[in-house]
Order: C-alpha cells, then structure tokens, then sequence
C-alpha cells in the first residue's frame, strides 16, 4: 500500500475513533481496577501486557437485533480455552517470568460489522485525545482513564470477521493470530500483513476435500456456500483446486444469502435437486446455516440423498446436526487436525458460578447448558423451567464435549505468548519485567517475532507459520456414522499434504457400506470412448469403437494396425490370425487328389512307353516329342502340390518356375507336331519336295526354344521383382473384424499369374488353330484328330476357368476358390492330353498286341496324292469326309519306293 493512501485510511479511522471514544464507548468512563470485572459487551483481565480476544459467544441476531443466542460450543468454549491460556502462561515460571498477560475479551456476534464496531475498543490507547475543550462542573480537570493498550489480538473465529478485523488492526499494527479464520483471502501479505494464524488456509482445505473427492470415484459435486469471505474463498478454492486437478465437475454452485428470507433454504434445496445426479454437496457454511439447509433438506423428504462434506466449520460440532442426525448420516467432514486437551477439560468441568465470575457470559451460559433459570425470586407455578440451584456440574448433569478448535485458541495464545518471551529475551536481557524497549510493545517488531516462533503445542503438533503467517496443512477425516443407533463422528482419514483414507470403514445413509454414487455420467464400458457434453467435462455420451479401432484412451478410438485386429472388448489390438490353404482342407483334398491320380497314369504310360519303346505304335506317335509331352504333363499334376504347400521363398520361387512351365511344355510339343502335320500336307500340296525341319532333331529344337522363351520371361521376372512370400490383410478384412484374417501367399498377383500363363494360352490358341487347319487330315495319318479334340476340350476347361477364377475375386473365399480353380484347370488339361493322345495307345498296346504292327510306309506320293484328294473331297463335300486316300494308294508303297528310290523320299522313319 502506497503511504499516502494508508495515512488517508489512517486518518479516516483516526476520526472515527476519536468521536466514537469520546461519545459511546463503553468503557469510557474510568474503572475500578480487578481481575475478571465485567464490562458491558466484554471481559478484562488486567495484566503487564494485554491481549486481545474475539469469539462469537453469541450468533448473529434477527433482523434490528446485533447478537442472537448464545453459542456453548464455539463461543464459551473458545473463550473459556484463551482464558485456560492466559492461567497457565502466567503461573509457568519458564515463560515470561515475571509478566503478566492480561486480556480485553469481546464479543462478534458473528457478525462483521458487529465485530469491527467492537474491536475498536483495541485501538483507543493509541489515538491521542484533546481535553483541551473538556471542563468538569467543579471547574477541575478533567479525569480520563487511559485505556489498556493491546499488543495483539487472538481471534477472530470467522473468515470475514478477521478480514474486518485485520483491515483495522493492520493500520495500528498490532498483530492478530486467529484459531479458526481459514479463508484463502488472508494469506494475501500485501493486503493482511499483520494476519497469522494457527490454523491452515482453505486451500489445504479445499486439496484435501478434492482429494476425498476423487477418493470416493466422485466427479460431479455441488458447492454449498455462506455469502462472505469465508463461504466464498472456501468454495472457490475448491473450485480451482478442482480443475488443477481435473476430473471433478462443479454441477452449479449455490450461495446461502447473508440474510436469508424465509423459505430460502426450501429453494436451495429445490435448486440443488435440480442437477440430482450431483448427490454430493460441498460445503463451506457456518454453523446455522448447516443446521437450516439440513433441515429443509428433511423437510423436502431428501434424507439420504444428499450426501454433505463439509469442511472445518462443521467439523465435529455435534448443534449443526442435533435432531438431525437421519439427515447428516454419513456426512464427510474435515478437522484441522487436533486433539483433545485433557487439562482443559479437568479445568471447564470445574467452572462454576462462583469460580468463574471473570466471565461475563458464564451465567447465561449456565442457563442454557443446564435448562434451568437463575433468579432470586421463585418461579412461577407450571413453569416448565427449573431453577438454578449452582449445584449443578458440568459434564454430569450435562453432556460435554470439547469443541474442536479449542487446542487452536490455545496454541494461538501460546504463539503471542512464546513471540513475547523471545522478544523479552533479546530486546530487555537479564531485566525483570518489561523494560522500556518493551514498553510500549512495537508491533512490528512482535509481528516479525511472531512469525518466527517453533514451538510444540498443546497437541504436540509444531506451531510454525510461513512467510504469510499460515499454518501447515493437516487435517482429520471425519464421518458422521450411525452405529446401533448411536450417532457418532467417527475419524476415517487424516490430509496432511496427501491423503490417507479408510475407505472400507465408512458407513452411508441407511447403514450400508455400499459407495454412493456422485456422478453426472456412469462409466463407459471397456471399448467404448467419452464424447464430452460440451461445457461439463465431467458429462458424456459413450460411443462404441467400432470396426478395426481400439480404445486408445478414456477420450479417443485408433485404428489397429494394418495386420491387427481390435480384441473381443475393443480395448487393445491383437496380431490377425494367419492362414493358408491347409492339406486336410477340402479345397486341397480334391486337387491333391487328381494330381496324385494324374501323376500315376503319367507314369504308367511312361513306362508303359519305354518298355515297348520300339513297338511301331510307340514309334509312330514320334517317340521324342510323346516323352517331351509326358514330361509337361507330369510337371502340371506336381504343380498343384507348389501350390498347395506352404508359401516361402523356395516355394514362392518354384511356383514361379513350374506353374507355368509344364503347360508351355506340353502346348509346345503338341504346337510343334500340329505344325509339323500342317506343313507336310500343305508341301504335300503344292510339290512332292520334303518340307524343311520335320525330322525329330528339328522337332525337338522347335519345342525347346518355344519353351525357353517361357524360361527366359520368368528369369527376367525374377530380376525385375525378386520371389518372396506376403501376408495379403486385405482380402479377407471383413466388416466384422472377428473374421478378418491374413492370407499367407506368394507374391503372385492375378496381373502376374495372366502374365505368366498367358505364354501357355498363346501356344494352346496357336495349337488349336492348327489343330483347326489338320482337321481334314485321313484318319491314317497319324494323330491330328486326337490333338484337335484334346485341344478344343482344353479351350473348353480354360474358358470355365477364367470366369471361376476372376469372378471369385471379391469373395471371402478367394484364396481357396482360385488355388482350387487353378489347379483343377492346369491338371484337367494335363488329364484330356493324356487321356485323349496316350490312353488309347497304351490300350492297344496291353490288351491288343495284334494291332501293334508295322503298317505299310507311306512315300511322298502317296502323302501329296492323299492331301489333293483330301483337298477335292473337302471342296466337295465328297463321298469320303476327311479325304481319306484310296487303300490302292498305299498298296506296294514300298517296293515301288526301291524301285524309284530316285524319285520318291521314303517317310517310314518320321511319324505324320
């Protein structure tokens, strides 16, 4: 604060005091000195050094009326707790020796404005008065008592009384040490630098209550506050404290008014109901406020709904909850932490009307504890009140218990006291009594004394307070429990930086140990993410994670993984299931079966071939190209156990090779000998001259470089794009991620598999176009007719299998439809080959023998006589289909070929 602004707040208070003072104070007048003389509205106690004391004796009066009933527990008792102080302060002989404490002891009223008209009391020693202008009737001067000047000030009890309260004291800097004020506000230095206390701030308060919170899996809560410092700076505390934290939501946040109207506390409760979900309410209220909102709560039939936590002004203080008890079962509340002080109790037990007459209020108080009357005239007749008899006792002819911030009022006087002692010792050493540096006591100088005190308290707890004089945050726990029906607080946790709760010894409305619920939205289940309602962050809808997402976190859903699917809950990603096409499946079985089937013909006619290789049927069907042939069929039939077995680099790399490659052989062996019958015939046509590369070096040259061309493509594929087996994931990535699987396979795509096939397509349509070409060839010459028909039935397979295999290609089924399909393709043209060109020449040769014999050699002459014949007969339509020559042709074809050997090329050698 800048100086000009506090001398002008000085001078302001300056004038008040001077004509309050002079005018209305009581006191004024002088005084007959006395330990314990009652004033009108307060208590002195004389002393060397003078304290001040504030206490709410009474609560705030009605309206027009400054006090209102007289409050046991937190008025007397902390009252009774200073004085207790003071008498074992001034008879410890190692504490002050030979000091005095005395005390001026007022009364707040609970009331603000009460209390700062009150605590100015405190300040007349140090206004200057002018007498100047007074004169006594007797013409004498006047008579003034100089009041007692107080060095410091214990109290006040509430948040806004201090705040008051310090705002005077601090301009006269006399320091103020409270026991029970915790409202954020007053840890502000620059604003309450002559403020201490004994007790934390609310900001411990309110981590604590939003610890307790989160403890109890509460994250919807509604606040509860009286209209001053306190009941703000608590509630707001709480609010910040909770969103640093995050997770806890304030569902709205109601504010009990300073001076309520009636049925106020009927709409509070309307109001909290409205935001139902929100069951726990948090409160930061004075002691009769509580006791109003549980009573509208009982009246609104809410018992057990609402469950309260309220904080230190609730605390354990049994008046809130009398006759309430259905209402605040099960109520959280938070203590700063303490403990019972046996001596106090010994020494309050024993106060009577006659020992205690220092206290003003007592007698008003024996009134009220004991429901009786103290008067000296007999009462009258019916009267329900008895009289006071000065027999009673406290503690037996009425319930007692300690008020909970009765070791704060004392360790309070204990700071002032210890700041004292040391200050004694450094600034008066060795002196007994005050010396003149202590007398007047400087403020400023106590203040700094003050804030350096460390002693044990009455607790055994350390007293100690930071740089702006508050306390160190610990706190008890408390549960208003009902126990056989027996109410009771019972201690379920303590704070003290973090939070130690005992859950499991909690009991809720109704007696049940089942955790009441404080939540505006029910948890969302695994696999399912929290949408925010917008604007409460505690408040969301649930959404599932669905197709391949997981549960990332509370707030997010993430795709898996490429080759990963969501798990059962949608909480994590596991690795998709990798198959293949097993050997027990039906889609192999059946292939695996014609192959094998396939291969043991082939190799039957192959030895049925070469045992009876020099028969003249196994020469005539051209015994190289026939082996040749063979050799491609077989490779077809063993193609399908490549494709069948597991997928790796050697088998990926032999698909390659073989798949392909025993059809290219085949086709161009049967592409080789249609040609060759092709040619002859047409030569056969034209000149009786021998058409060029027709012998079977030549054959077998043709075949080979047709089929090296196959050879070489897949070698440059291999460079191009190196063999290696893939895991395809999207195939079969179903809609419904429980079937989705990998498919383990070859990195063979439909564009490389056309490719690769489409080699052997070309020679099978160029086969089959000569097989077209040869169709009018004599029956007797050799087997065009049989490679024509093998061909068309070929044609016919592939053109089934195009649409099988490509139409299949967004099916869930592809890998087993399209493997199945391939194979049963590649092997059923093996089959038709070998049924159609070998099959009837091993018949002949195993159960016909006698037509195994050498038939007559046809000469070039008989060739071109046979193919100009077949070709009238063709551009007839002749009688003989086919063209077949006359028999007389061949007849003596070989002696006529010795005889004109000159002349004709003799064939028996070469297969037509």
């Amino acid at each position: 604060m800048s100086g000009g602004r506090f001398c002008m707040e000085r001078l302001s208070f300056c004038l008040l005091l001077s004509a309050w003072s002079w005018g209305w104070a009581p006191g004024g007048a002088a005084k007959p000195k006395g330990q314990g003389y009652p004033h009108m509205n307060s208590i002195r106690i004389d002393g060397d050094i003078t304290l001040g004391g504030l206490f709410p004796v009474h609560g705030r009066g009605a309206e027009g009326k400054a006090c209102g009933e007289l409050k046991k527990e937190k008025g007397i008792h902390r009252l009774e707790a200073m004085l207790f102080a003071l008498d074992r302060i001034n008879n410890d002989p190692d504490l002050l020796p030979n000091i005095t404490l005395g005390a001026r002891i007022l009364d707040t009223c609970s009331r603000d404005t009460h209390a700062l008209e009150q605590s100015l009391t405190f300040v007349q020693a140090l206004i200057e008065k002018d007498s100047t202008e007074v004169r006594c009737v007797n013409g004498g001067p006047p008579i003034i008592t100089k009041p007692e000047r107080v060095v410091g000030v214990i109290g006040a009890s509430g948040s806004s009384v201090s705040i008051m309260v310090a705002n005077i004291l601090r301009l006269f800097k006399i320091p103020q040490i409270s026991y029970a004020s915790t409202a954020p506000d007053l840890s502000d230095n620059s604003r309450y630098d002559f403020f201490s206390r004994v007790v934390p701030s609310d900001t411990y308060q309110a981590q604590a209550m939003v610890d307790i919170v989160k403890a109890l899996k509460w994250n919807y809560v509604s606040t509860l506050a009286s209209e001053g410092s306190y009941g703000e700076s608590g509630v707001e505390a709480f609010i910040q404290k909770s969103r640093e934290d995050g997770g806890v939501c304030v569902a709205q946040s109601v504010k009990i008014p300073r001076e309520p109207k009636p049925g106020e506390f009927d709409k509070i409760i309307r109001r909290l109901l409205e935001t139902s979900h929100a069951r726990a309410v948090i409160i930061f209220a004075n002691e009769d406020d509580i006791r109003r909102v549980l009573e509208a709560a009982k009246r609104a039939n809410q018992t057990g709904h609402f469950i309260w936590m309220g904080s230190d002004s609730w605390g354990s203080k049994i008046a809130p909850v009398l006759h309430l008890e259905e209402v605040a079962e099960g109520s959280v509340t938070i203590l700063p932490k303490r403990v019972s002080v046996k001596g106090f109790d010994r020494y309050f037990s024993s106060r009577t009307l006659d020992n205690n007459r220092r206290n003003i209020w007592f007698a008003e108080f024996w009134e009220e504890n004991f429901h009786c009357k103290l008067s000296r005239h007999a009462l009258k007749k019916g009267s329900s009140i008895k009289k006071c008899t000065n027999r009673e006792r406290i503690g037996q002819d009425s319930s007692y218990e300690q008020e909970g911030k009765v070791q704060f009022v004392i360790d309070a006087v204990y700071a002032m006291g210890h700041a004292l002692h040391n200050m004694h010792k450094n600034l008066c050493p060795g002196k007994v009594g005050l010396c003149p540096r202590m007398d007047p006591v400087d403020g400023v100088e106590l203040l700094k004394y003050i804030r350096n005190v460390n002693f044990s308290g009455i607790a055994g707890t350390p007293v100690t307070f930071n740089e702006n004089g508050d306390a160190p945050g610990r706190y008890d726990i408390y549960q208003y429990q009902i126990r056989n029906s027996t109410p009771e607080y019972k201690v379920i946790g303590q704070w003290t930086d973090h939070l130690h709760l005992k859950v499991e010894n909690m009991l809720w409305p109704g007696g049940g140990s089942q955790l009441p619920s404080s939540i505006c939205s029910l948890p969302c289940k695994p696999g399912e993410r929290k949408k925010l309602v917008k604007g409460i962050p505690c408040c969301w809808h649930c959404e599932r994670c669905d197709g391949y997402q997981y549960q990332l976190d509370e707030f997010h859903c993430k795709r898996c993984h490429f080759n990963e699917r969501p798990n059962e809950n949608h909480t994590s990603c596991t690795p998709i299931p990798i198959i293949k096409l097993e050997w027990s499946s039906p889609w192999a079985v059946v292939p695996v079966f014609i192959a094998i089937v396939g291969i043991i013909a082939t190799l039957f006619v192959v030895v049925t071939f070469v045992r009876y290789n020099d028969t003249p049927i196994v020469k005539a069907s051209g015994r190289e190209l026939s082996y040749v042939l063979l050799t491609g069929i077989f490779l077809c039939y063993a193609t399908t156990f490549l494709m069948i077995a597991e997928p790796d680099l050697s088998t990926c790399s032999l698909r390659r090779i073989f798949l392909g490659l025993g059809m290219s052989i085949s086709y161009a062996a049967l592409l080789t000998k249609t040609n060759r019958i092709y040619r002859i015939f047409e030569q056969g046509k034209k000149s009786v001259s021998a058409p060029r590369f027709i012998s079977p070096a030549s054959q077998l040259v043709i075949t080979f470089s047709l089929i090296s061309l196959q050879l070489v493509g897949v070698c440059i594929w291999f460079i191009v794009d190196p063999s290696h087996s893939v895991i395809d994931y999207e195939d079969q990535r179903t809609t419904n991620p429980h079937f989705a699987r990998g498919i383990l396979k070859c990195d063979i795509s439909d564009l490389s598999l056309i490719c690769l096939l489409g080699y052997s397509m070309l020679l099978m349509v160029t086969c089959t176009v000569y097989a077209i070409k040869t169709r009018g060839v004599p029956e007797t010459f050799n087997e065009a007719k049989p490679i024509g028909f093998t061909m068309y039935t070929t044609c016919i397979v592939w053109l089934a299998f195009i649409p099988i295999f490509f139409g299949t290609s967004q099916s869930a089924e592809k890998m087993y439809i399209q493997t199945t399909t391939l194979t049963i393709s590649v092997s059923l043209s093996a089959s038709v080959s070998l049924g159609m060109l070998y099959m009837p020449k091993v018949y002949i040769i195993l159960f016909h023998p006698e037509q195994n014999v050498p038939k007559r050699k046809r000469s070039l002459k008989a060739v071109v006589t046979a193919a100009t014949m077949s070709n009238k007969f063709s551009q007839k339509g002749g009688f003989r289909p086919n063209g077949e020559a006359k028999s007389e042709l061949c007849e003596n074809l070989e002696t006529q070929a010795l005889a004109t050997k000159q002349t004709y090329v003799s064939y028996s050698n070469h297969a037509i």
